[in-house]
């Protein structure tokens, strides 16, 4: 799933959210109220196939598999608190979507894209690992190379919308600093979680 490279727009139309963040994608991710054809009506999902679409944002979202997915579910059921609240807390974590939250990409795909070609480095060192499960107080940055930082302070000023309430991101040395686990209020994916936990416990 982290290197799905079909139509991204056709992913949002049929998942109903903004799950793919490119420019084409969000302008062709208008759904319409009905199927093509005539005379056709929209099929009302079963249990089975709400709680499977359920579970497809967050794979798509985040950009994981279905055996790291497992991954996290089990991690998540086997910690202290809500499950579900635990596994997206874990899919929040990863150093892609640290990255994109932070405004150092525009898309967790571009987001990956660097971090797998070494641009960002974690308490200096480089991670090259884009699930890699970030920890309070790590501190993220862009390579000291001219380049890059042009790259990605062009990239800063592009992006949009706030940073996460638990980052602190510094513009000007393009660094950001972890500082919390994610709480409920900062997941950034509209998902019912308890449906999916749900469908991963049968």
């Amino acid at each position: 799933m982290g290197h799905y490279t079909g139509p991204k727009a056709k992913i949002n139309r049929r998942l109903g959210a903004m799950i793919y963040e490119s420019r084409g994608a969000m302008r062709a991710a208008d759904r319409r109220p009905n199927p093509p054809g005539m005379h056709t009506r929209p099929k009302r999902p079963s249990n089975y196939g709400a709680a499977l679409m359920e579970k497809q944002k967050i794979k798509h979202y985040y950009g994981v598999g279905e055996k790291q997915l497992r991954r996290y579910f089990a991690h998540a059921k086997h910690s202290k608190g809500n499950t579900g609240e635990n596994l997206l807390s874990l899919c929040e974590r990863r150093l892609d979507n640290i990255v994109r939250r932070a405004g150092l990409a525009l898309t967790r795909c571009q987001a990956r894209q660097g971090i797998v070609h070494g641009h960002f480095l974690v308490n200096g060192q480089k991670v090259d690992k884009p699930s890699y499960q970030m920890r309070p107080g790590d501190v993220v940055s862009v390579r000291n190379r001219e380049k890059l930082q042009i790259l990605y302070r062009s990239v800063h000023g592009e992006s949009s919308g706030e940073p996460a309430a638990f980052l602190t991101t510094e513009p000007e040395t393009l660094s950001v600093t972890y500082d919390a686990v994610p709480g409920p209020e900062d997941i950034s994916l509209p998902v019912d979680v308890n449906m999916v936990v749900e469908f991963m416990s049968r």
